[in-house]
């Protein structure tokens, strides 16, 4: 039995594939081995004598289920971490993440016109100064603190109605005590 390395070589050639995928028809050896050039190899390959074999599958099914357990969290314990907690998640990257959802929430306040400018600076300077650790925190803070000038507008417009009021009365009185001291020295006018 020859070895047909020639034919292989060739078959690979023409197919355009290594030698490792190329199959020969074991039944048919004497008529492999007797073509000798890349037009009889063709011809075997028309005839299905030689073909190249199908890739081997490569399967991901097992990767995809492993991901799909990680996303859960499974396999993701102390055992299994190489870096520390600072190199698994950048400190700088949650920093950077919490800065922009802050921003991004004080930014589309000040379009809705929810806050003014004044306060959208100072919690913008607050953001910055780590003093608000998520959305949550806040928005509380912004209602708290719109809660609280509205409080102080309330307060200060009763303050400027009631002294409007105080100096209206004190008008008032000044009036009539004008006109009782005039009526009074004409009543002395008149009895002298």
């Amino acid at each position: 039995m020859s070895l047909l390395r020639v034919q292989k070589r060739l078959a690979s050639s023409v197919l355009k594939c290594g030698k490792n995928k190329i199959w020969l028809d074991p039944n048919e050896t004497n008529e492999i081995a007797n073509a000798n050039s890349r037009q009889n190899i063709r011809k075997l390959i028309k005839d299905g004598l030689i073909i190249r074999k199908p890739q081997v599958i490569h399967s991901r099914a097992r990767v995809r289920e492993a991901h799909e357990a990680r996303r859960k969290g499974r396999h993701m314990g102390r055992g299994k971490r190489k870096g520390t907690a600072n190199a698994r998640l950048p400190e700088k990257v949650v920093w950077m993440r919490r800065m922009r959802v802050l921003r991004r929430l004080l930014a589309k306040y000040r379009e809705a016109k929810k806050i003014d400018r004044h306060l959208y600076h100072e919690l913008y300077k607050r953001c910055k100064g780590n003093v608000f650790k998520n959305r949550r925190v806040l928005m509380e803070y912004i209602h708290k603190k719109k809660a609280e000038n509205a409080r102080a507008k309330l307060l200060s417009d009763q303050a400027e109605a009631r002294r409007f009021k105080n100096k209206a009365a004190r008008a008032r009185r000044e009036e009539r005590k004008e006109a009782k001291r005039t009526e009074l020295a004409s009543s002395n006018a008149e009895s002298k």
